[in-house]
């Protein structure tokens, strides 16, 4: 099977195999706005928020913003919304994500510990 070059398999990346998880567990929340209207609702509860490396300032300020005000924890992936979005089957450019799920929260959480720690 021939892939095209946009959509060559990803490399063996635990955080990008966790939110695949959390995709297929329908345990995500797609796009700033819908992130931003989650975090107002409590019946939503999410647990964590997470934003592509090339999302834009504004973008990047409005959601550090909204997860100080309502508690939510932040992190910014190494990885660009295109490699976001190819890792959970959606085909346009994805700039932030929130996990509605605590167990899928804890895998990405260890994912991103476990990245940081091969890093140093």
């Amino acid at each position: 099977m021939r892939w095209r070059k946009s959509l060559r398999p990803m490399r063996n990346d635990k955080i990008l195999q966790a939110l695949g998880l959390c995709a297929k567990a329908r345990a995500l929340i797609l796009g700033t706005p819908m992130v931003c209207e989650a975090l107002k609702i409590k019946r939503a509860s999410v647990h964590l928020v997470v934003y592509a490396s090339d999302c834009s300032e504004n973008t990047e300020k409005r959601l550090r913003d909204r997860c100080a005000f309502y508690g939510a924890p932040l992190v910014c992936l190494p990885y660009r919304g295109e490699e976001l979005a190819h890792a959970i089957g959606k085909s346009a450019s994805i700039a932030a994500l929130a996990v509605t799920d605590a167990g899928l929260c804890r895998l990405l959480t260890s994912a991103l510990q476990e990245e940081n720690k091969q890093e140093v």
